[in-house]
């Protein structure tokens, strides 16, 4: 069965996206990346983007000094999830829910709860081209407070980077991007056209074009096309 994509993940995808093809510059897009990771993955109040070039790490964005003094700790000491994200062969993600009950990585979790309000964090692979080029990196003030709800936003959002990042570096045509968005605005527009016929939740909502496109074999964006069409005939 297809996963639906919940609503505020779509929001988030056309935003970076219009910031994508806008012309922006890439410090927009890895700010863009940071602000929604706080705004929409349960438990995070900080995030940070890092990168790795010819061998050197570094962090390109954070939504505010938290973050990036973490990312900071863990350079110095080589340690932590977020590094580990990038380093190791699996898995694509790695987590400290709670700092204070223990972690794998004693002498950071030691200088982060001593230094800093984060008491949960973890990491997430970003690949371009089918290489680990970075980690986006989510820190929460409340233990316990990343979950597997969050886990799989932050994998949502990391897919959507990777995606972008290759974009940017192969300098991609915006009318490539823009036929992306346009696609999202038309499946957020039969989204809401069904919610409101139905009565439905947001999520029911995603899940009836998800179902229609599985059974036809088209892709979602069509289906949305076709809800759109036949309101307008007033034939839905």
């Amino acid at each position: 069965m297809t996963t639906p994509v919940p609503t505020e993940l779509l929001t988030a995808f056309r935003s970076m996206a219009e910031v994508v093809y806008a012309g922006e510059s890439y410090d927009s897009v890895y700010d863009a990346l940071c602000r929604s990771a706080v705004q929409l993955i349960s438990g995070c109040d900080h995030a940070s983007l890092m990168l790795r070039r010819r061998g050197r790490t570094f962090t390109v964005a954070s939504s505010d000094s938290t973050a990036l003094q973490v990312d900071e700790l863990e350079k110095q000491l080589e340690q932590g999830p977020c590094l580990d994200a990038m380093d190791e062969a699996e898995p694509d993600q790695h987590l400290c829910a709670d700092l204070t009950s223990g972690s794998q990585w004693p002498v950071l979790a030691a200088r982060i709860l001593e230094q800093t309000s984060v008491r949960g964090m973890a990491g997430f692979r970003i690949r371009q081209d089918g290489q680990k080029v970075g980690a986006l990196n989510v820190f929460s003030d409340t233990p316990g407070a990343l979950t597997e709800k969050s886990l799989d936003q932050a994998l949502m959002l990391t897919a959507f980077a990777s995606v972008t990042l290759t974009a940017l570096e192969r300098g991609e045509e915006a009318s490539t991007l823009r036929r992306g968005l346009e696609s999202n605005r038309e499946i957020g527009k039969a989204v809401g056209l069904l919610m409101a016929m139905h009565k439905i939740s947001d999520d029911a909502a995603f899940e009836m074009l998800a179902k229609v496109s599985q059974e036809m074999n088209v892709k979602v964006a069509e289906v949305a096309a076709q809800v759109i069409a036949h309101h307008i005939k007033g034939d839905l």
